[in-house]
């Protein structure tokens, strides 16, 4: 396979670009004088948003080896900030303990709205601890998705002014992605396998087919293909890359073709990505797959970095 495409990998010790530019040797962003722990990468027309150390939100004109092209406009404080999403209204941030922030004018802001919505009272986690905003998505039409975990998926058709549950929140979600360019067509990768809906999260299907478990922790849509992460359960045993066609209700196809037969941990929230004909794929252990047929057939185009968090393509 040729690599054609670029991509950005945030680690937890910076910024690294890889694929046509492998080599280059981007500086990390750094804070406080030291390479950051770079935990979201979000592209935003020719800017890039990023959440540096879990509390800095950072921004760039473009993506550049200087890492003084890239400004802090805000930082979160007695939280910490986990995800984040430009929308129409400016950006919104997810954090710690399942609030939202939005950032716009320069001025930070609690969304005191998310906190009043239905069904608040029951989020909770597995371990006792408090919920987390893991996971935010825009669709083509402007809705707003954000996923809670342990809290199911809300909505909001109003950049963030109101939000409406949409779904069983035991369905453990990890990561709500809204198709780009497909008004009203929305994945969940959860813990009972795919959700898929097709009326903007008014209604979801849940399906494991062909997956060997039924654990999913990210997902990433590739031109034609809809792409998950599966795996026996949080720890990652025995996890693995499907795909499948986007409006296809068949089985999943297990991805081969350069990938390991089983990675040792779980493609995380935010660490398989599409874009075009093209993917990607990033572990805990440093490595980085890529595909540029839809998950056909991969390559490792890195190997040995620090533990990779997030991803995009440039």
């Amino acid at each position: 396979m040729t690599v054609r495409r670029s991509l950005l990998a945030g680690t937890d010790s910076g910024l690294v670009a890889l694929g046509d530019h492998t080599g280059r040797g981007w500086a990390g962003l750094l804070t406080s004088g030291a390479e950051a722990s770079i935990s979201v990468l979000v592209p935003d027309g020719q800017a890039w948003w990023a959440i540096a150390d879990g509390r800095s939100i950072l921004r760039a004109a473009e993506p550049s080896p200087e890492a003084r092209r890239w400004h802090e406009e805000a930082a979160v404080t007695g939280a910490r900030a986990t995800c984040l999403t430009p929308t129409a209204k400016g950006v919104l941030i997810g954090t710690s303990e399942a609030h939202l922030l939005r950032l716009s004018g320069g001025i930070l802001e609690h969304v005191e709205a998310f906190d009043r919505a239905e069904g608040r009272d029951t989020w909770h986690t597995p371990w006792g601890g408090p919920p987390d905003t893991r996971s935010l998505s825009v669709g083509a039409d402007g809705t707003v998705y954000a996923n809670v975990h342990v809290g199911g998926v809300l909505r909001s058709p109003d950049a963030g002014a109101t939000w409406q549950p949409t779904m069983d929140i035991d369905a453990d979600v990890h990561q709500v992605l809204a198709h780009p360019h497909q008004p009203g067509l929305v994945f969940a990768a959860s813990a009972r396998g795919l959700g898929v809906s097709q009326d903007g999260a008014a209604s979801w299907a849940f399906n494991t087919d062909g997956l060997h478990a039924s654990y999913c922790r990210a997902v990433a849509v590739s031109d034609h293909t809809v792409l998950v992460s599966a795996s026996t359960g949080p720890q990652g045993e025995r996890a693995a890359v499907y795909r499948r066609l986007l409006h296809d209700d068949g089985p999943f196809e297990k991805c081969a073709g350069g990938l390991p037969e089983w990675f040792g941990g779980n493609i995380n929230t935010f660490c398989l990505i599409g874009s075009g004909t093209a993917a990607a794929a990033g572990t805990a252990r440093g490595d980085v797959f890529i595909s540029v047929n839809e998950g056909r057939t991969w390559e490792r185009i890195a190997a040995g970095l620090a533990p990779v968090q997030c991803m995009a393509f440039v």
